[in-house]
C-alpha cells in the first residue's frame, strides 16, 4: 500500500453510499455529526501509521470521535467494505491486521467462562464487595484495617 494521504474527491464519491451516517436521518435530534470525510481520513491515518488514536494530527476531528466512529464502522462491517472499495485486497488485509491488534474486552462472566473452559479454577474474589466477604468466608479489608489514624 502507498503511504497515507487523504482520500480524493473521486474516491469519496465511490464510498458515500457505503457509509450509514450519510443516509438521510428520520430524526434530527442531538449534536450534528462531525464531518464524515474528515473522520474517515483520521481513521485511515491511524490505520496506516499504526500510531495511537491520541497522536492524531489536529487537522482531523478529535481522536475520540474518530475512534468511536471507527468502532461503529468495524462492528457493522462498514470499514472492511470501504477499505475493499478504496484499496482492494490490500485494504482488506490492512483491516485484518487492525482486527488482530484490537483488544477484546470481556465481561466478568465471559472471563469466568473462559477460565472454566481452559480448565482453570475461578479467579479469586477477595474484594470487600465480593459475595465471599458478604457471606463471611473472607475477612473484609476495609480502609480502617489498612490505614492507622493518628490524632
Amino acid at each position: 500500500m502507498t503511504p497515507h494521504r487523504d482520500i480524493t474527491e473521486e474516491e469519496w464519491q465511490r464510498i458515500i453510499p457505503l457509509l450509514p451516517e450519510l443516509r438521510p436521518r428520520s430524526e434530527m435530534r442531538g449534536r450534528p455529526l462531525a464531518n464524515t470525510r474528515s473522520v474517515l481520513n483520521g481513521v485511515l491515518w491511524v490505520m496506516y501509521s499504526g500510531a495511537t488514536w491520541s497522536a492524531m494530527p489536529r487537522r482531523y476531528p478529535s481522536y475520540q470521535t474518530c475512534h468511536r466512529r471507527f468502532k461503529a464502522w468495524h462492528d457493522e462491517g462498514v470499514l472492511k467494505t470501504v477499505m475493499a472499495e478504496l484499496f482492494g485486497e490490500e485494504g482488506v488485509a490492512l483491516c485484518e491486521i487492525i482486527e488482530a491488534r484490537m483488544r477484546k474486552h470481556l465481561s466478568r462472566a465471559e472471563k469466568a467462562a473462559a477460565r472454566v473452559q481452559d480448565g482453570l479454577p475461578p479467579a479469586p474474589r477477595n474484594s470487600p464487595f465480593s459475595p465471599a466477604v458478604a457471606q463471611g468466608v473472607l475477612p473484609s479489608l476495609g480502609y480502617r484495617s489498612v490505614y492507622r489514624h493518628t490524632a
